[in-house]
């Protein structure tokens, strides 16, 4: 035959050829070995084979049958769908991998059951007698072994097993089987799919209900389930249910090695809010925050500081223990919260995206140290080790048996049954919080790479003793002993209004108008100021001239943060009195499709008169809410100007435009009163308050200096 196609099956027994029902055959087997005797089949050089297994026999090559046999089998083998060939060496290998441990066991046993049985055929044993003997011993059919023969017959027997390797089944369900669910299944996953993360039981419903209205066919809610696991990965279900942040946590976290560091080369620091309530010396009670420093070779808390809220006070108070106590480090992992961003800290810095940048702002610690700063992730625990010390030992300090009552719990769900029933002394709770840091830094067992077994502080005590630490000289101490910011001299006397305050001396009307970096006590503002140029040099030291400001930095932060309150629970309490926005107000007001008559237009009209505005005495200072009706009257006084025409009962007393004049006019009212001569109600009242306020008591004291009744 010519076209080159040779049958599927080239080797038939008698039988074979008989069952076949060839042209030019007989039927039986009696007849088919008369015929290939006639024939002299077995007479032709390599058409003719024994045949394996049990009762032997011989095997005829297709070639020695009839041509009209020989014809049909090759029209079959042309009509016949190509069989799948078997798959390669690598491609068995790759489908071994991914069986179960179970089907690979089953693939050895497979392969020593043909070893055993080459083995007895090569001991002189017949095969037949060889398969039947290995079959009986282990107990399955000789069929089987001679299938697994047929398995791996031309395969290098160092690829035995994998083709020896049971296939698991094919799955029934045939994908085409789902188009008619299409509708239903795309409407599924939208509504699963979702950042309100719904239950898959609760979009199935949702789901049937729409598919029911529309007409569309459904499957059972288990079958729609391993459909969407089949066709939506777990990281897209991830990311369409919990976001990004949910995406990154279907990864690991980056391992970084600490062993190539050395004890203070880098350190990171961050907040913690303790479960705990403590009452403070105003009396209040609130949650204690803590600013720590850890080291990151070792892990030992090197500084820390406490405070009812995290501020760049604590900050740079903590810092400055850490470098005064151990040295000056090469690198710090911050947090991005405002109280590490502060100007103070990392002003200067080309990575710094907090608060509002300006050409002129002043370096800060960090970059006049020559600190690398490196600013961790937001939102991201993973990133600063110092998360994971806060988390087992915080907890320790929180549950403390000396804090009993007084523990929080660590969610609003998670509040103890004795909850609110005792608040901690401040001072006590330094006390324990002190005693449980040396603690937890002496604990021996530490098992990380750079402990190994040993305790934070021996840890850092062994790399710190052979580590390079550069030491900060007394100048460099300034730098964290203080706040800073800038300014600008006076551009006629050179003077520096800061704070509310004035400092001066005599060096710096030589430099008036220049611009400055001021450093200063953030507790005490009336101790005097450092100044500096924007590239560091140091100018000279100010005195306060006039203390007419806030004593305390701190203090002025502390007032700052109560008004913000104040405003933001009012703003709550009028969305509370005005549930209706302006639009559905308006909405409302268009829906009304009634005519209005018009108005008949009044001839007579009643006038209405102002009433006279009452002013406060500052009678009320004992009260804590009564600073702001004060401020309130004062800026209503030097606005005097902006109001009407007073009417003829308030003629008799009128209060000074100017800071000046209401002071000459307070000392008016104060000789009368000292001479005996009439002072009106009004006067005394308003007399009385404004000599409680600090313009009167700034110009008093001016006056008490200089003489005169101002500062000239």
């Amino acid at each position: 035959m010519g076209s080159g196609i040779t049958p599927e099956k080239e080797w038939w027994t008698a039988a074979e050829i008989a069952e076949a029902k060839l042209p030019g055959l007989p039927g039986t087997v009696q007849n088919v070995n008369a015929f290939a005797e006639r024939s002299g089949w077995r007479k032709v050089p390599g058409a003719i084979k024994r045949k394996p297994g049990r009762g032997g026999g011989w095997s005829y090559h297709w070639s020695v049958l009839p041509a009209a046999a020989r014809q049909k089998l090759v029209m079959q083998a042309a009509e016949t769908p190509a069989q799948p060939e078997r798959p390669d060496r690598a491609t068995a290998w790759v489908a071994y991998e991914k069986l179960s441990q179970k089907n690979k066991d089953e693939a050895a046993r497979r392969l020593d059951v043909l070893a055993k049985v080459e083995l007895l055929h090569s001991s002189g044993t017949v095969h037949v007698q060889a398969v039947g003997f290995i079959a009986d011993e282990y107990k399955i059919s000789p069929r089987t072994i001679y299938n697994w023969l047929g398995l791996i017959e031309g395969i290098p027997a160092a690829d035995h097993l994998a083709y020896l390797a049971p296939q698991p089944p094919k799955k029934r369900t045939k994908t085409e089987d789902r188009g008619k669910f299409r509708m239903f299944m795309d409407w599924l996953k939208s509504a699963f799919l979702r950042m309100e993360g719904p239950t898959f039981a609760q979009s199935y419903r949702d789901a049937v209900r729409v598919a029911s209205h529309r007409g569309w066919e459904f499957p059972i809610l288990k079958t729609a389930k391993r459909w969407m696991d089949a066709e939506v990965p777990r990281t897209t279900q991830v990311y369409k249910r919990e976001g990004p942040r949910g995406l990154i946590r279907c990864f690991p976290a980056q391992i970084r090695d600490k062993s190539a560091l050395h004890a203070l080369e880098a350190v990171n620091a961050d907040c913690h809010k303790f479960d705990v309530f403590v009452r403070w010396p105003d009396g209040k009670v609130r949650r204690p925050q803590m600013i720590a420093f850890q080291d990151l070779y070792s892990g030992k808390f090197l500084s820390w500081r406490v405070d009812c809220d995290p501020n760049k006070i604590m900050v740079m108070a903590a810092f400055g223990e850490m470098v005064d106590s151990w040295g000056i480090p090469k690198r710090c992992l911050f947090d991005n919260g405002h109280e590490f961003a502060n100007k103070w800290m990392t002003g200067g810095s080309p990575t710094r995206f907090r608060f509002k940048v300006r050409e002129d702002d002043a370096h800060g610690v960090l970059t006049l140290l020559g600190i690398n700063l490196t600013w961790a992730q937001p939102a991201s625990g993973q990133s600063k080790p110092i998360e994971r010390a806060f988390g087992g030992h915080a907890n320790d300090i929180a549950k403390d048996v000396r804090f009993a009552g007084a523990y929080v719990g660590n969610r609003p769900d998670a509040k103890p049954e004795n909850y609110g029933s005792h608040a901690v002394p401040l001072h006590e709770f330094i006390e324990v919080l002190e005693e449980r840091i040396e603690e937890h830094n002496a604990r021996t067992g530490r098992r990380t790479d750079t402990a190994a077994g040993r305790s934070f502080d021996e840890t850092f005590a062994e790399s710190y003793a052979t580590a390079n630490v550069l030491k900060a000289t007394e100048e460099q101490r300034n730098l964290w002993l203080m706040g800073q910011d800038t300014g600008k001299l006076h551009k006629n006397n050179g003077s520096l209004k800061f704070l509310g305050n004035v400092y001066h001396c005599d060096w710096m009307s030589q430099d008036a108008g220049r611009k400055v970096v001021i450093r200063f006590d953030p507790e005490n503002l009336h101790s005097g100021v450092h100044i500096y140029t924007h590239d560091g040099a140091h100018l000279g030291f100010a005195e306060c001239q006039q203390k007419i400001g806030f004593f305390s930095h701190e203090d002025a932060r502390v007032t700052a943060k109560r008004k913000r309150d104040i405003v933001k629970k009012e703003k709550e309490l009028a969305e509370l009195y005005a549930p209706h926005t302006p639009k559905q107000l308006g909405a409302d007001l268009n829906g009304i499709s009634k005519e209005t008559n018009a108005l008949m237009e009044a001839k007579v009209v009643k006038a209405v008169f102002p009433k006279t505005p009452k002013v406060s005495n500052f009678r009320d200072h004992s009260d804590p809410s009564a600073e702001a009706a004060q401020d309130a009257l004062i800026l209503q006084i030097g606005d005097g100007r902006k109001k009407s025409e007073p009417s003829p009962k308030q003629e008799a007393f009128k209060v000074a435009a100017t800071a000046d004049d209401r002071f000459a006019q307070a000392q008016e009212i104060e000789r009368r009163q000292q001479n005996g001569d009439p002072v009106g109600e009004r006067e005394a009242g308003w007399l009385k308050g404004y000599q409680t306020h600090s313009e009167y008591e700034a110009l008093a004291a001016l006056k008490q200096a200089f003489g005169g009744n101002n500062a000239g």
